[in-house]
């Protein structure tokens, strides 16, 4: 490899003191030749001869008559290097390989300059900092370098008149090297310091003889002090009936051994480095007699396992298998058909009578344990040999947490799918409710107060109003109700209704509210915060009257801080890391039964007597928490009571929140208008119900029942002055019919009416200038919504 030149003019006492140094590396690797330390010598005199090559050649170039110094030079030094077996390599002042030979290519797959070379860990900075030793003392030497699967020591010697070379040779550490290393250490003074701590050292060769051992190993082995080298390594050992090891020469009753085997080469032929200690205690190796050994591996085991005698009974049970199959400690079963109901007895007693009597391979089958017969477990059975007295082996998953993850899972997904359903019949049931309180007010309008009609009519339109307000319940589950969020402290929220709850609670129930500290601020709808916390102490007060009637109870409301680190150490699956702001609501009745703990957030479900309440309460509660991002937990306590926790997540200041869509400002006084309006409702009952309406307020109203349709009439007859429309209709919905009608006229005004809240439908409207009108709406509340659009224009 040529490189680039470096011209500079010799000096006669450089020139003297590289000889000088040349010289002494020669003579310092002879003597440590003589003195034994033969691979020390060998890197020395390598050293020294490419040192030396350098030199000639570097004297070679400025040798008078020679017609191109460059290429001469380097292809001379080039040579020298390239008679070494080491990897060599020249760098210049600037850090620039100029040199190296092709063990060097071979070594590091190509050119790389030193000292940024292929290395493992942090052999780079390693080398790195060798190579600023050689630049300020002369040379430098790193040892235990790793290049893919070769240890590599690294020479670095400063060189050229001028210092301004640095010559970098890698020496591979061979594994015959290290193996021979290690022989000399145990063979020598090493060995015997491990004889002194009572290790007796070995290193077996691959024909498993011995290549080296200590002393106090060939004393114990051979009972003299004589070579053990050569020495088959397994004739030396006996193992007796139990499976102890022992030295040959001592007989059965000698000391038992322990083998410890260290494999410090990774060739397939590479010696084995074994050390043997004495222990009395050490544990039988798998033979004939072995069953304490495996008893003491089955304890160990994190997993379920049991072993079963040929006769059918119980042997053994680890920890982790009483705990999945529910078992007694102090009363075990003596057969494992005892652990499961009875269908499954039979089946289990013929698995482990065929395992017993020879099959070989395992088999799984699913069985119902006494313990929780209502969810089937995995049970394995194994054949067992040369176990003892053990002949089959059980292994029992604990599945008791895997069980609880699935019932909360499903639990989930259940109420998910009631919320969907609950909104969707929400909607579907404020159409209706829509038409009905809307016809009332039409008959109302030509009824006088004194009419006997006018009676039945105010009947029939407040229990639609009340049927709306359940619907409002069902939004609130189902997460789709419309909220109002602010960044509020929930001890304000519980002392705007404390007085309510006094009056709500009667004489029987002690109210006892407290407050913790550093509490950190949430955002929520503060109304409907009011709402969880006076549906769950209306439940609280129920319970607790049906449980004691005649004494009451108390009522405990407790705001608290917790900390992400709290949450951690809660270790629960559900609740998320971070800091919460804590409702808890506790009561002294007689707590939930843990058959209908699964179902108290249900809608519609209650314990109530008939007619007593809708079960509406705490699925509203539910959706409230849930829709303001938080979470809730009951912990129920039969006979004690029930505590109800919310867990809603600490605000960050500076969150901005989307602001819901417009609405119509104050109200006016006068509701009669005129103009046109579009009217696109895909309820025909509804439509028919808001026209009629619209037309009394002497407006022209032009209907349509969806999207595609209004924008036919659109083409037809031009701008109306106000466009009235559904948000949620077939073929084509209200926001997209709106953006079409947007495009021709910009300014005009629209009204979105629908049975869905607006805070659902805000991700789909993202319009300006919209009102909002919910459904179920009066007529008196439509022509409002028209006149305050079309007078704010």
């Amino acid at each position: 490899m040529a490189s680039l030149p470096i011209p500079a003019g010799p000096d006669p006492r450089r020139t003297a003191i590289l000889v000088a140094g040349g010289a002494t590396v020669v003579a310092a690797g002879l003597v440590l030749f003589l003195v034994g330390s033969i691979a020390v010598a060998a890197g020395f005199l390598g050293l020294g001869i490419v040192a030396g090559g350098l030199l000639l050649g570097w004297r070679l170039l400025r040798q008078p008559g020679v017609a191109d110094p460059q290429s001469i030079d380097w292809a001379f030094t080039r040579a020298v290097a390239q008679a070494s077996g080491d990897a060599v390599a020249i760098t210049d002042r600037a850090g620039r390989l100029v040199c190296a030979n092709d063990a060097f290519e071979t070594l590091f797959g190509g050119f790389p300059t030193p000292p940024g070379l292929p290395l493992e860990g942090d052999g780079v900075a390693v080398l790195g900092n060798a190579g600023r030793i050689a630049w300020r003392d002369g040379s430098g030497e790193v040892a235990g370098l790793i290049v893919g699967r070769h240890r590599v020591t690294a020479h670095i010697t400063r060189a050229g008149d001028d210092g301004d070379m640095l010559v970098w040779r890698f020496v591979v550490l061979q594994r015959q090297d290290l193996a021979a290393s290690t022989e000399a250490l145990i063979g020598g003074a090493t060995g015997d310091r491990l004889g002194g701590a009572g290790v007796m050292a070995a290193l077996i060769g691959p024909d498993g003889r011995v290549r080296a051992g200590n002393r106090v190993l060939a004393e114990r082995a051979l009972g003299a002090a004589g070579p053990i080298d050569g020495r088959d390594f397994a004739r030396l050992l006996i193992t007796d009936s139990r499976g102890l090891v022992r030295f040959e020469r001592e007989g059965l009753d000698g000391t038992p051994l322990r083998v410890v085997q260290i494999p410090f080469l990774d060739s397939d032929d590479a010696p084995v480095l074994v050390a043997l200690l004495d222990d009395e205690d050490t544990a039988p190796a798998i033979g004939a007699s072995a069953s304490a050994h495996v008893r003491s591996l089955v304890s160990l085991m994190p997993f379920g396992m049991a072993l079963v005698d040929r006769e059918g009974r119980f042997l053994q049970m680890n920890d982790a298998f009483i705990r999945a199959a529910g078992v007694d400690p102090h009363a075990p079963p003596l057969y494992p058909g005892d652990l499961v109901v009875r269908e499954d007895k039979t089946a289990v007693a013929d698995a482990i009578r065929r395992f017993a009597g020879g099959a070989t391979h395992s088999s799984d089958m699913a069985v119902r344990l006494k313990s929780h017969p209502e969810e089937p477990v995995a049970l394995t059975i194994a054949g067992a040999r040369g176990l003892g007295d053990a002949a089959v082996l059980l292994s029992l998953k604990d599945n008791s947490e895997e069980s609880r993850l699935k019932r909360e899972v499903a639990q989930a997904t259940k109420m998910q799918a009631v919320g969907q359903l609950a909104g969707g019949v929400a909607h579907d049931f404020n159409n209706i409710l829509t038409a009905i309180i809307g016809h009332c007010d039409l008959m109302m309008m030509r009824h006088s107060p004194g009419d006997s009609d006018y009676d039945d009519i105010q009947q029939i339109r407040t229990n639609s109003n009340r049927a709306a307000s359940l619907t409002r319940q069902l939004l609130a589950f189902s997460r789709q109700q419309t909220l109002r969020p602010q960044t509020l402290q929930l001890p304000d929220v519980v002392a705007e209704v404390s007085n309510l709850l006094k009056r709500l609670m009667g004489e029987q129930i002690t109210l006892d509210v407290t407050h913790g500290r550093n509490l950190g601020a949430v955002r929520a709808d503060p109304g409907q915060l009011e709402q969880v916390v006076v549906n769950l102490a209306v439940n609280a007060r129920d319970a607790m009257l049906t449980h004691n009637p005649r004494g009451g109870g108390t009522l405990t409301i407790q705001t608290k801080a917790v900390t992400a680190s709290e949450v951690r150490a809660m270790a629960s699956d559900i609740l998320p890391v971070a800091d919460y702001t804590a409702l808890v609501v506790s009561d002294t009745g007689g707590g939930i039964p843990p058959e209908i703990l699964p179902k108290i957030f249900e809608p519609f479900f209650t314990t109530k007597e008939v007619g007593k309440g809708t079960g509406l309460g705490l699925s509203t509660v539910y959706g409230i928490v849930k829709q303001s991002g938080g979470w809730i937990f009951a912990d129920p306590k039969p006979g004690q009571g029930a505590t109800f926790t919310m867990y809603l997540p600490v605000h960050a200041a500076g969150t901005v929140t989307k602001p819901p869509l417009a609405r119509p400002p104050a109200k006016p006084v006068e509701m009669w208008g005129t103009g046109t309006i579009l009217l696109v409702e895909d309820e025909d009952m509804v439509r028919a119900v808001a026209e009629r309406a619209l037309t009394r307020q002497g407006y022209t109203v032009m209907t349509a029942e969806n999207g595609e349709a209004a924008l036919d009439l659109l083409d037809r007859n031009g701008r109306p002055d106000l466009l009235i429309s559904d948000v949620v209709m077939p073929t084509m919905d209200g926001p997209t019919m709106v953006r079409h009608a947007r495009d021709r006229y910009p300014d005009l005004p629209i009204i979105f009416m629908s049975g869905y809240a607006e805070e659902q439908l805000r991700r789909s409207i993202d319009l300006d200038n919209v009102a909002f009108l919910p459904k179920p709406f009066s007529v008196q509340q439509l022509a409002e919504a028209a006149r305050d659009v079309l007078v704010g224009r």
